[in-house]
């Protein structure tokens, strides 16, 4: 039993290193489709009017009329079919993954260390962010607007929410320089992500043109950054055993690790964590 769940936990390791960098590009393919398809106008378009002769799709030449309905936000990227189709499916799954990853943390945590207050409100955030991005994805907003308003409502703090108390948790779980390396990287991403936020919002808001797509660009950023400190998590998970998998299953009990066991484990994740860190 254990060597299966050795051989699962190998696998997902896998497949996070590989879904962290192929999420980032699916949304960035998004973004190329609906910009070839003119469902909305490039990033270095900072024109807009208030309204257009012919719609957007429909224009050709050089230079285009942009409207604010076309302003490359996220959302706006996967509004209309084909684009909205891979819109739904990256954070359908998107979702799923950050289910998984929020609970594969709390399960490291308690493993390695002990469940804490801090532990368990970062996978109560995960789980939020999850709920609220599969709203954002399947409620399209120029159809489904309040539904996807509130999905984006709950995910963009939850998410901020998240990656505040995954960074305070590496300091204070944090014995060696490499853990502490590791959280100096997560709270400068963190204080990164949280400026982009703010901005996106409060300019997301304003009236002027300039400002509302200047949010857009911000919203993109915000969103790279979570994906990168998802990214960073390669690191501990890079020293998961099937132990990780067993504190699951019993809900988060540790009383049936020996203290020998647990020594065993903590030994054998520091052969780990260079070859994560090399990966990272």
């Amino acid at each position: 039993m254990i060597e299966s769940s050795s051989f699962s936990v190998c696998l997902f390791n896998r497949l996070f290193r590989s879904l962290t960098k192929d999420f980032l590009l699916l949304c960035l393919h998004r973004y190329a489709m609906a910009l070839y398809n003119q469902h909305v106008c490039p990033v270095n378009n900072w024109v807009y009017n208030e309204s257009c002769v012919e719609p957007l799709p429909l224009q050709r030449g050089p230079v285009l009329c942009c409207t604010l309905d076309n302003i490359p936000l996220i959302s706006k990227c996967g509004t209309l079919p084909p684009e909205s189709c891979f819109f739904s499916l990256i954070c359908s799954t998107g979702s799923f993954m950050v289910m998984l990853i929020g609970l594969l943390r709390y399960a490291h945590v308690i493993e390695k260390h002990q469940n804490c207050i801090l532990n368990t409100a970062g996978l109560s955030a995960g789980w939020l962010c999850a709920a609220g991005l599969i709203m954002v994805g399947n409620f399209q907003v120029d159809f489904a607007k309040v539904l996807h308003y509130v999905g984006a409502g709950v995910a963009f703090p939850s998410s901020m929410l998240f990656v505040c108390l995954q960074s305070a948790l590496t300091y204070r779980l944090a014995k060696t320089q490499e853990e502490y390396w590791i959280g100096h990287i997560r709270v400068g991403m963190a204080l990164l992500a949280l400026i982009a936020l703010v901005l996106s919002g409060v300019f997301f808001c304003q009236e002027s043109y300039a400002l509302q797509h200047a949010s857009a660009i911000f919203e993109w950023i915000y969103c790279s950054i979570i994906m990168f400190f998802y990214g960073t998590f390669a690191f501990e998970f890079g020293g998961m055993s099937g132990n990780t998998l067993m504190v699951l299953s019993k809900g988060g009990a540790m009383q049936s690790f020996s203290t020998s066991d647990h020594k065993t484990e903590v030994g054998g994740a520091g052969h780990h964590q260079p070859e994560s860190l090399s990966i990272l």
